[in-house]
């Protein structure tokens, strides 16, 4: 059992969690990955190490309420515990030898972006973040992004927080207007990081996605995470979760990770109307 040391509430649906787990954080790294169970009867599911300390033991994880079983570990609070919590799992982010970077992350995916930013900064590079939102109440780790960034873009949908219009207009602009970048790392929504390759292509700067497919057993056995990279087939789990951009068939991963929408929706809806049966039989 894995305890739940802190929780917070970084905006409507989205939570933060210290976990107790040493041995998971002796070994993780910025780009890797965990897969949990709430409890005993629950479902598999994969989520990014947002944060670790070697020290005190503890990994980091961020997450948003999407289905039953976010919505579950959400219900967790400080003192409680997680059946399983495995890991780390997957390839690190490659950061060895980068000078200047330009990080960009959209919505839930800054929890994967920023640890990245951060081994950057650590390592001496010039990290250039460009972080979006569609609104200024869905925001995220804001400061953490600006204590480690050389430039922080702030970008909104809707203009009520930093500049208004996508992170492909942000970066375009840094780009036109001078900057080089050894590498692009984009973290986000898969049609987000469809446009910021297609971006990158046309200035010829090598671009690295971290995908999050629909994932049973992160080991390679299930097949469910497989993406289309290049023409050649890879699994997310192990193989990444960290692709070159410019080789990614994303409208094949957006097709995939579709499928179970439906089937997701249903589960959430049974689980909610069970809690509400519950809390009014305990009312």
């Amino acid at each position: 059992m894995f305890r739940i040391l802190k929780k917070e509430e970084l905006n409507p649906t989205v939570i933060k969690m210290v976990i107790c787990a040493d041995r998971v954080a002796k070994k993780a790294e910025p780009g890797q990955f965990i897969i949990l169970r709430v409890d005993e009867e629950g479902e598999r599911i994969p989520l990014t190490i947002a944060d670790y300390d070697r020290d005190a033991g503890t990994v980091t994880i961020i997450f948003q309420k999407v289905g039953a079983t976010t919505d579950a570990l959400a219900a967790k609070n400080e003192g409680e515990c997680i059946q399983d919590f495995v890991g780390p799992l997957g390839k690190p982010t490659e950061t060895e030898g980068l000078k200047k970077v330009a990080v960009i992350g959209g919505g839930v995916g800054c929890a994967i972006a920023f640890p990245v930013a951060k081994k950057l900064h650590e390592l001496g590079c010039c990290v250039h973040s460009v972080v979006g939102f569609r609104s200024k109440d869905l925001v995220i780790l804001e400061n953490d992004f600006d204590s480690v960034s050389d430039r922080f873009v702030r970008m909104s949908d809707d203009g009520s927080w930093g500049e208004k219009g996508l992170v492909t207009n942000a970066l375009r602009t840094l780009i036109e207007s001078g900057e080089q970048y050894d590498e692009v790392i984009a973290i986000g929504p898969v049609i987000m990081m469809k446009f910021v390759a297609a971006l990158t292509k046309e200035f010829g700067i090598r671009t690295v996605v971290s995908m999050n497919p629909i994932m049973i057993d992160g080991t390679g056995m299930c097949g469910c995470c497989r993406l289309t990279v290049g023409g050649k087939t890879k699994f997310a789990c192990v193989d990444g979760p960290d692709f070159d951009g410019h080789e990614v068939d994303f409208d094949e991963a957006m097709r995939r990770g579709a499928m179970y929408r439906d089937f997701e929706k249903k589960a959430r809806d049974e689980n909610c109307n069970l809690f509400k049966k519950e809390v009014g039989h305990n009312a």
